[in-house]
Formats: structure tokens, C-alpha cells, sequence
């Protein structure tokens, strides 16, 4: 208790002779101020800053729908569970080699963005409009190249309009989820072709076992170590990602 009452002795010490000699510090004062706008320039400025935030809010969306991630990300999943390891890899990892492996991927594509419409834009040589006209072009073929025709069609007779003439003709708000649901299906196939080994696998321990009437002997326990086997003599990193670096249209 002596020691409490030191202690805020102390404080109440130097707490009035902080008072005695008081000190300023710069603050700076922040002002918010809502008018109202005298002309269409300013209503316009803040419907573009608006735009911007929305945009940046969607990067995260954009990045999985229109790349190459989806497919990734899928197929990663799939072997993981096929192989019969949970969380190994760890999420992290799986995001993260399918997020470089979709840089590699798309590297061509953002280097056509940046020669056609980025940079001239930003060395002014182009306006706003010219510049997003033309950095649709590389973005629209890549899509096109890995979407299927069925699928477009499916979702150009869902928003009820024309009929493209032209492959180019066909709008990113229809080719976008076109492409999304010929990436899944890709993917499924994939993740079926991989399950099939591993799946062989598993019924001939489970047939061995069940012949030794070792009936309560998890076969996933005895399979796991085959599987990982099979895996890493196969070299079943490299193969999968070349191949699927390989797969795409670019």
C-alpha cells in the first residue's frame, strides 16, 4: 500500500509541474466539409473518386475471375484432397504458387496492356476512352481463347441480346462468367483424373486389409504413405504444374 501511495505521489508530482510548464505541440486540425456542388465538373469528380474505390474494392474478384487462378486454385484442392493430406500443403502455400503461377501465365497478356493502352496513356499520347478500348483487346482474346462456345452462348441467350456476329463482338460482361464456368469445368476434369490413381490406390489397400482381416485398421492410415510414394517418384509437382502451365490459351 506505501508503495501505491508513492507511486501516485509521484504522478500527481509530475502531473502539475507539466501543468506549471505547459507544452504545445503542433496537432494538426482535420476538416471535413460537405457543400453543395455549384457545378456538373464537381459532381463529376466525385462520381469518378467514387468509381476508383469501387474498383479497388473489386481487385480481389477481378484477379480470381479473369485469370488463371480459378483454375488453379481448384485443381491444387483437389489433389490435396485426393492424396489424402488435409492441410498440407498449407493454404498459404497452394495461394501462393497458384498466384505466381498465374503471373507467369498471364505475363504475356499484361505486357500487351501495358504497351497498348498503359503506358501510351500515361505518356498522354491517348485519351482515357482510347486507353480502356485497348487494353480490352488483349483481355478479351485470352478469355476467348480459354472459354468455351457453349458457355458464351448460354449467357448471351441470359441477358437477352443480340447475337455476336464476330468472336470480337462478344461483351466482357457476357465472355467474364462464360469464362469462369469453363474454368471450373476444366478444372473438375482435371481434379477426376487425378483422383483416379490415388483412388486405385486406396481399394487395392483397402482389398489387401479386408483379405487379412485387418477390418479395423483405417486403410487411409496405410494408403497415405503409397500415395506419397507414388507422388514423388512421379515427380507430381513438376508434372502437374507444367501441365497446367501448359493448358492455357495465351
Amino acid at each position: 500500500m506505501n508503495i501505491r501511495r508513492i507511486c501516485l505521489i509521484f504522478f500527481l508530482v509530475l502531473w502539475a509541474s507539466g501543468a506549471a510548464h505547459a507544452v504545445t505541440f503542433p496537432i494538426p486540425s482535420l476538416q471535413l466539409n460537405l457543400d453543395t456542388a455549384k457545378t456538373p465538373e464537381e459532381v463529376a469528380v466525385v462520381l469518378e473518386i467514387i468509381a476508383l474505390l469501387t474498383v479497388l474494392a473489386l481487385a480481389p474478384a477481378i484477379l480470381i475471375l479473369m485469370t488463371p487462378f480459378t483454375r488453379l486454385i481448384v485443381v491444387f484442392h483437389f489433389l490435396r484432397q485426393a492424396i489424402g493430406t488435409q492441410s498440407s500443403p498449407p493454404n498459404q502455400v497452394i495461394v501462393g504458387l497458384a498466384l505466381f503461377m498465374t503471373f507467369f501465365i498471364i505475363k504475356p497478356v499484361a505486357q500487351d496492356i501495358y504497351q497498348q493502352s498503359l503506358n501510351p496513356y500515361l505518356e498522354r499520347q491517348i485519351s482515357y476512352d482510347e486507353a480502356f478500348e485497348s487494353a480490352q483487346v488483349p483481355i478479351r482474346k485470352f478469355l476467348l481463347l480459354n472459354t468455351r462456345e457453349s458457355d458464351i452462348a448460354l449467357f448471351v441467350r441470359g441477358a437477352d441480346m443480340k447475337k455476336p456476329e464476330t468472336r470480337e463482338d462478344v461483351s466482357l460482361l457476357v465472355l467474364i462468367p462464360a469464362y469462369v464456368i469453363s474454368e471450373l469445368k476444366t478444372a473438375f476434369i482435371i481434379g477426376f483424373v487425378l483422383y483416379i490413381p490415388f483412388l486405385v490406390i486406396d481399394m487395392v489397400v483397402a482389398s489387401v486389409l479386408l483379405a487379412m482381416g485387418m477390418m479395423m485398421l483405417p486403410p487411409v492410415m496405410i494408403s497415405l504413405p503409397f500415395k506419397l510414394m507414388l507422388f514423388v517418384l512421379v515427380d507430381g509437382w513438376h508434372l502437374i504444374s507444367s501441365s497446367l502451365l501448359k493448358s492455357f490459351g495465351v
